[in-house]
């Protein structure tokens, strides 16, 4: 890998001379398509020659038909027929600008595209009108990038260390999963499968729907090949930034595989792989990034499609779109049949949020809800925080499957891996820890292993589930007519219509006048009443209010019955409960409380034992309650540590105080 270091070193030699005319965090826009093109002028050099010779007889062809032939005659699934190569560009640098443009028309369709997608012409101007382009040219032509001397594998570093170098005030999980987490999560997607695996020939397909640069394919690839050199993924990813995009079917075009296998766009609102499923599925999609643009296609694919869509348990909070991820791939499962039993599994790597976020019947719980209950959720593993380039927080594996075996069906496996890791010697970011092969072995040991210790609990899928059950209390009002609440009346919207209307002209203002007129009267009879008692039954107090509208021949309707039980009432635990029209206890909304009541456990026997003793006139609202999922992994590890005693504190308090006693006496003493 030392190699690779300096090749990366070089490169940012190079982008250093961009300052000035460009930003540093412009640098990317130039190096990275430089990069790119030196890549493919490198890979190309040795047919180049033959190619040219070539194009001669076959430059008549379509360009879909000369692509096809000049492309074998490359060795490659690319092919580029200019006349210059990055050397040729620096013989003549007064039209190096239109020789460079010349130079990337003359790739094949595949690699054009890619070229553009970096938007690289406006890059070729800015540095020619600053005297840049000669010189950033020469320097990238001084580096070799030949196959011979940079494999496929280390100019997939060096593409992901440029990225991350370009990126670091980026989003988290954005871009760049560092490769010993990629590993890992590799180790566990393929470790129930090594029997399938390891059969000669197999071939499998691997899916990433936030591909990035490809670094997880490229990881998968290379674990295969250990386990199988006989075996090949089939690799397809989609990627929504489009440098990370180009990156990525260039590094898949050098490899020989099939760049029509990398889509650029969204993967929530276009699917470019929507009739597909696959075998296995690996990403890393961002954490607590806002989906608002894609809203209105997933909550129409929601609504319309239900479970024949990707969204059918439901969608989170516009503020954080990983369990959308998490159902677009489980919606890509490949069904369990005679013809596949495997099925399929996933490894995606999520931050807290998707275990706990979101309460009983939010789309979050729901989700979970769903994957749980499917018995889909196979591992959880905590990974120790400060790992990533671009955050610190704590990440999460999630190991999914729709073909458990017999021991793990019904069950989810937590591993606590916080503790694996080792402190870098260099800070990159905010990565400072990193994993090393032993702590990936361990991990994955734990996982295959299967049994409880201090690193891993094994759980029933029910254990998560819990009901959210309402639990009211009965409201109890007192009434009294006094003037204070006679003036709380004006407060009411039902007491402050009758004065108001909606006629115009002469009609309204008659209409008006009668509805104050009414206001009157209500309150005169109120205040014959007003004898300072205070009423504990509403019925009672009902009764006596409407004697007095009655024989004041006052019309008050239930609305405004209402508004007037209202200013006339106050909360009153001493006072009887208030019942509706069936003798129903009335809740008080104020008193309402909710437990959440383990899946297991019958929620009547949790509320005789847990709530009755200290709230006797409490009842469940069972037209309420909901079922909810969440997963409070901290809570399952969490280890008590036993205050120091204030006698110890006391001590090395004193020992503190004798050793500066000393050291000044010794300042003294000088």
């Amino acid at each position: 890998m030392q190699n690779f270091q300096d090749k990366v070193s070089f490169i940012w030699t190079i982008a250093e001379i961009l300052r000035g005319p460009y930003k540093k965090e412009e640098y990317g826009k130039v190096v990275l398509p430089m990069a790119v093109l030196r890549r493919f002028d490198s890979v190309l050099a040795d047919t180049k020659d033959e190619v040219l010779t070539q194009y001669e007889k076959f430059k008549h062809l379509p360009q879909e038909s000369r692509d096809e032939i000049l492309n074998r005659v490359a060795k490659q699934n690319f092919s580029n027929v200019s006349k210059y190569t990055f050397n040729k560009l620096l013989n003549d640098s007064d039209n190096i600008a239109e020789n460079l443009r010349d130079y990337i028309n003359g790739f094949s369709k595949t690699a054009r595209d890619i070229i553009e997608y970096f938007d690289f012409d406006k890059q070729i101007e800015k540095m020619d009108r600053n005297n840049l382009l000669y010189l950033v040219v020469k320097r990238f032509s001084e580096m070799d990038l030949h196959p011979d001397t940079v494999s496929n594998v280390e100019m997939g570093y060096i593409f992901e260390e440029l990225i991350r170098r370009f990126s670091e005030d980026g989003e988290a999980g954005d871009h760049y999963t560092p490769r010993e987490v990629i590993r890992l999560m590799v180790s566990l997607l393929f470790n129930e499968d090594t029997d399938i695996l390891t059969k000669p020939g197999i071939t499998q397909t691997l899916y990433d729907s936030c591909v990035g640069t490809g670094g997880m394919g490229s990881v998968a690839q290379e674990y295969l090949r250990e386990m199988n050199p006989s075996a090949h993924f089939e690799f397809f990813g989609q990627e929504v930034n489009e440098e990370s995009y180009a990156i990525c079917k260039a590094d898949i075009l050098i490899k020989g595989e099939e760049a029509k296998n990398i889509a650029f766009g969204n993967t929530l609102s276009d699917d470019a792989f929507s009739a597909m499923k696959f075998d296995y599925m690996i990403t890393n999609p961002p954490y607590g990034v806002d989906w608002r643009t894609v809203e209105q296609v997933v909550k129409d694919e929601h609504e319309n499609k239900g479970y024949n869509g990707r969204f059918g348990a439901g969608y989170p909070a516009i503020r954080d779109g990983q369990l959308l991820f998490l159902q677009h791939m489980v919606s890509k499962m490949k069904p369990v049949t005679p013809e596949n039993p495997k099925g399929s599994r996933i490894a995606i790597i999520m931050n807290g949020s998707p275990l706990f976020t979101g309460d009983a019947g939010s789309g979050e719980s729901e989700i979970r809800r769903y994957v749980i209950e499917k018995d889909l959720v196979e591992a959880i593993v905590a990974m120790p925080e400060q790992l990533f380039y671009n955050t610190g927080i704590s990440t999460y594996i999630w190991i999914l499957t729709n073909n458990k075996d017999s021991l793990r069906k019904g069950k989810i496996q937590l591993i606590n891996g916080v503790e694996y890791y080792q402190k870098m010697k260099k800070s990159l970011g905010n990565k400072r820890n990193e994993l090393s092969p032993v702590h990936i072995d361990e991990i994955v040991r734990v996982y295959g292993g299967l049994k409880e210790n201090e690193h891993c609990k094994i759980f029933n899928n029910d254990d998560f589930g819990y009901r959210k059950i309402i639990v009211e209390r009965p409201l109890r009002l007192n009434f009294q007519i006094s003037e204070d609440r006679i003036e709380g009346l004006v407060n009411q919207t039902a007491f402050n219509n009758l004065s108001m209307t909606r006629k115009k002209g002469q009609a309204g203002l008659d209409e008006i006048e009668a509805g104050k007129r009414q206001q009157q009267q209500i309150i005169h009879a109120l205040s014959s009443l007003n004898d300072g008692s205070v009423y504990k039954n509403r019925e009672s107090f009902t009764k006596k209010i409407k004697k007095a509208f009655n024989d004041s021949n006052v019309n008050v309707p239930a609305t405004l019955m209402k508004a007037i039980l209202v200013a006339l009432s106050e909360k009153d635990e001493t006072a009887d409960i208030c019942r509706d029209n069936k003798g129903n206890p009335e809740p008080d909304s104020d008193l309402r409380d909710t437990e959440n009541v383990p899946l297991k456990e019958d929620i009547h026997s949790y509320f005789e034992r847990e709530v009755k003793p200290h709230v006797s006139d409490a009842w469940i609202d069972e037209n309420k309650t909901k079922i909810g999922y969440e997963i409070p992994f901290t809570r399952h590890f969490y280890k008590y540590i036993s205050l120091r005693s204030s006698h110890e504190i006391l001590n090395e308090i004193k020992e503190l105080e004798e050793n500066m006693l000393d050291k000044l006496k010794k300042v003294s003493a000088n």
